[in-house]
């Protein structure tokens, strides 16, 4: 044998996900720890891919994507956000945003540099900053608010502070940053000559008429800033894996460097329908937000009315209940028990967490049917009954 493995990876242990799916097959359980709707999506974006397939070009498309994709993604954002966007030298596609998240990182860490992280976080972060040579400096947030401070910020900053990576709306926390906050951020990164690796996926999944801001947008931001979108989040197509980069010339350059040496480029076919989505009317949107504040709404009133303590959640498809009312203090525990004795599953959020993890918060996806909502409170009744 040649010897042992990068410790990194070696040593990861099974995630939670992949733990809590398996437990949920086994049992027959109502899975609300996966995080994707169980509806196969709009018909007509399908549609696109499909016949893209069928009619169109099925070979390498151009690394940085197709230019109707990268048209389109200009298009959008200048449209939803505000931004201006230069489709030729600002934007590039990628296989999924965790491709885009790993090359930003492999891209801008030299060994050595500090990284400054949000926990909860989502579990790809840790170990992609480790491989890159990074330092992880943690800012720990905890709930109901799940806010973080200028003490805190300075607590995690150094003049070694290479970038943040950061994650807004937030999952699994289900907050959206105040502007605020964002703009104390963005001070802490222009005073350390850093970068922000935006992690913004569930941009267009915000409730309660919150809007959401991308830090590339405020000032000062828009040289050092590296914005990421998902296709499959926008959609609630999430295995579709097409993920959209934007970032100023100078920073999409070497980005673009490490693209071409992961995937290089993305299946064509997905590009064109998710070009075609992007352009469809503020109403598509506007109903997809619509749908799942009705799913919240009708989970939460559904767990206060058997008793739970539910946390407020304005964005993503999650919402987080307190199981410290119920006298427990181990949401690993409870979440394997929930699975095992009542069918429901779910994840405990401690496992969002590098360090110092907050115990008792359980995580539940109510991007469902109707259907699956009311089998899963129909079992967690027998818990509290």
């Amino acid at each position: 044998m040649a010897g042992g493995f990068n410790p990194v990876f070696a040593g990861l242990p099974t995630t939670i996900f992949e733990t809590m799916s398996r437990l949920a097959r086994e049992h027959d359980a109502v899975n609300l720890g996966q995080g994707f709707p169980d509806d196969p999506g709009a018909e007509d974006i399908r549609a696109r891919a499909a016949e893209a397939v069928r009619s169109g070009w099925n070979q390498y498309p151009p690394m940085m994507g197709l230019p109707e994709l990268r048209q389109a993604v200009a298009a959008h954002f200048a449209r939803h956000q505000g931004l201006a966007l230069d489709p030729e030298r600002e934007i590039m596609i990628t296989s999924g945003a965790t491709e885009a998240i790993a090359g930003a990182l492999l891209a801008l860490i030299e060994p050595g540099d500090e990284v400054v992280l949000f926990q909860p976080l989502y579990d790809a972060y840790l170990p992609l900053v480790l491989r890159a040579g990074g330092v992880p400096r943690f800012v720990t947030l905890k709930p109901p608010e799940w806010r973080f401070t200028a003490e805190m910020l300075a607590a995690a900053f150094s003049p070694r502070t290479k970038l943040v990576l950061f994650n807004n709306p937030l999952n699994p926390a289900g907050t959206v940053c105040p502007a605020p906050d964002l703009a104390m951020l963005a001070h802490f990164v222009m005073a350390h000559d850093a970068y922000a690796v935006c992690d913004e996926v569930w941009e267009h999944v915000v409730f309660d008429d919150h809007r959401h801001m991308p830090l590339i947008a405020l000032p000062g931001m828009r040289e050092r800033t590296v914005k990421i979108a998902s296709a499959g989040k926008i959609f609630s197509l999430t295995g579709w894996k097409v993920g959209m980069v934007m970032a100023a010339p100078d920073l999409m350059r070497v980005l673009a460097k490490a693209h071409q040496f992961l995937t290089f480029t993305t299946p064509p076919n997905l590009q064109a329908a998710v070009a075609y989505g992007l352009g469809k009317e503020d109403g598509f949107f506007a109903a997809m937000r619509a749908d799942f504040q009705a799913a919240r709404d009708y989970l939460a009133a559904g767990l206060r009315d058997l008793g739970f303590t539910v946390l407020p959640s304005a964005g993503t498809y999650f919402l987080n209940i307190d199981i410290a009312p119920l006298g427990e203090t181990d949401d690993a525990a409870f979440c394997q028990r929930l699975v095992r004795e009542r069918g429901v599953a779910a994840i405990p959020v401690s496992a969002f967490y590098a360090e110092d993890p907050v115990r008792h918060i359980v995580r539940l996806c109510f991007a469902k049917r109707r259907a699956t909502l009311d089998a899963a409170l129909e079992r967690l009744a027998a818990l509290r009954g």
